[in-house]
């Protein structure tokens, strides 16, 4: 029997459907942005919050390490009961004491210098982290755009194919299809089934990434804005990353920290000047005063001074390392990225050229059954390749977009305040500025209030 093509797919049917996949893209005017997705991510960020509190925590350890070059003072009071040949009863003694030290040979600024590079160091962190928490977002934006169209494309599917096994059983019943022909189109539809099945779940998984990304789950996502300009060459972006990314920058902070904490470590061999007064008053209202100055140094400790300077050396020697990795490492990523936009593009041409030609084979082959040249099931193979081939565009530009950004990160330069995101922007100096003379004045105290307010609205 020659096949029947009154079952088949109309071209209606499956241009209606490609339709509605172009309108996927072309998202209304309220739908969120790309901006509006990394916006939320930055505002929201436990991640970012935790760092940020990390941060003010190392701008502390500076206000600590100031303290040590002031004075201590210190007050005591001493009870007790006295019960001996020449006294007896309760004695009392209230004593105000400060001390000083004068001379250190340098240890307590050294403890300043090695506070403000971790400080440093520590901030490059919090960018690092930002960065990751943006390409995060980037990535849930663009996977769940892929997603919704690939939700739609089986959707697609699933109503082209019902339609033609409506088609098939009709024919079947009036004899003029076998019963192959209506086995070939259940099997094909419940595929399709499967796959949309696959997708809707796919839809979900990425839905719960965007919300954990972005702290709220996406509505209506709008096409993919105009990429950020990049690099003429993958040497220029090398050169950028080596200047500004902040696990290099981090690196050598922390190498710098390093080398201080070995001269600190050399310095704690030297002796120590302390100025010491103190006055005070007993139960019977007799003063008492003193002045002095103490000088020390450790002679010896059983190896510790010794032990902590090789020690020093050593932990010198592991962040000079890092530092050296770090530059190796951000460089692979930044090939990674760089070759992922080379082949994503290659991805694009390829299935843009697939899409064109599957098209044509399509149209082909239907007419071709028409004419009894082909079958039914070469007609639901080729609707088939134009669907995957559009999928294979979609999976394409969501890597290619992706790549984009992370070549950027890879760069150091996915931040908020590089992207322009017209949001607040955490100024890590603030607190920094606010506690970093260790204040106790109700001046500056005030200041260190507006800080910590400012902070709470970013």
């Amino acid at each position: 029997m020659k096949p029947s093509t009154k079952f088949l797919p109309s071209r209606r049917a499956l241009t209606a459907g490609l339709t509605a996949l172009s309108l996927v893209a072309a998202a209304p005017a309220w739908a969120e942005t790309l901006a509006d997705a990394l916006v939320a991510a930055y505002r929201t960020s436990n991640i970012i919050e935790q760092n940020r509190a990390v941060l003010r925590a190392a701008d502390e350890d500076v206000a600590t390490a100031v303290s040590t070059l002031r004075p201590v003072a210190a007050w005591a009071l001493d009870v007790g009961y006295t019960n001996d040949l020449q006294n007896e009863g309760l004695r009392s003694f209230l004593g105000l004491n400060a001390q000083w030290t004068l001379l250190d040979f340098g240890r307590n600024r050294i403890g300043v210098d090695i506070a403000k590079e971790t400080v440093l160091a520590t901030r490059q962190s919090l960018i690092g982290v930002e960065q990751d928490v943006l390409l995060e977002a980037v990535r849930a934006y663009f996977v769940v755009r892929g997603q919704v169209e690939n939700v739609a494309i089986n959707e697609n599917s699933v109503r082209v194919l019902s339609e033609t096994l409506r088609a098939a059983q009709d024919q079947f019943d009036v004899g003029e299809v076998t019963r192959t022909d209506v086995a070939q189109a259940e099997a094909r539809l419940a595929a399709a089934r499967a796959g949309l099945a696959a997708a809707e779940r796919e839809l979900a998984v990425a839905r719960e990434d965007y919300r954990a990304a972005t702290g709220q789950y996406p509505g209506s996502l709008a096409a993919a804005p105009r990429g950020p300009a990049l690099p003429r060459s993958i040497e220029e972006a090398r050169a950028i990353a080596q200047r500004s990314h902040p696990s290099i920058r981090q690196a050598q902070f922390q190498a710098r920290a390093a080398d201080l904490q070995v001269t600190l470590a050399a310095a704690e061999r030297m002796p120590t000047i302390i100025g010491r007064a103190s006055v005070g008053i007993d139960e019977d209202g007799n003063d008492s005063s003193s002045v002095g100055v103490e000088l020390n140094q450790t002679l010896y400790a059983g190896g510790r001074l010794s032990s902590l300077h090789r020690k020093s050396i050593a932990q010198r020697d592991a962040a000079r390392s890092v530092l050296l990795q770090s530059s190796v490492n951000v460089v692979r990523d930044l090939g990674t990225a760089w070759a992922e936009i080379e082949v994503a593009r290659a991805q694009i041409s390829a299935a843009e050229l697939e899409i064109e030609a599957a098209t044509i084979a399509y149209d082909g082959v239907r007419e071709e059954a028409k004419l009894g040249a082909r079958t039914t099931l070469d007609v639901l193979d080729a609707e088939q390749e134009l669907l995957d081939a559009r999928g294979n565009r979609i999976s394409a530009e969501a890597r290619y977009q992706i790549a984009i950004y992370a070549l950027l990160s890879s760069m150091g330069l996915l931040t908020a305040e590089q992207l322009g995101l017209g949001v607040p922007i955490y100024d890590p100096e603030g607190y920094y500025n606010a506690v970093k003379s260790a204040p106790l004045t109700s001046v500056q105290g005030e200041s260190l209030d507006r800080v910590m307010k400012a902070i709470g609205r970013n």
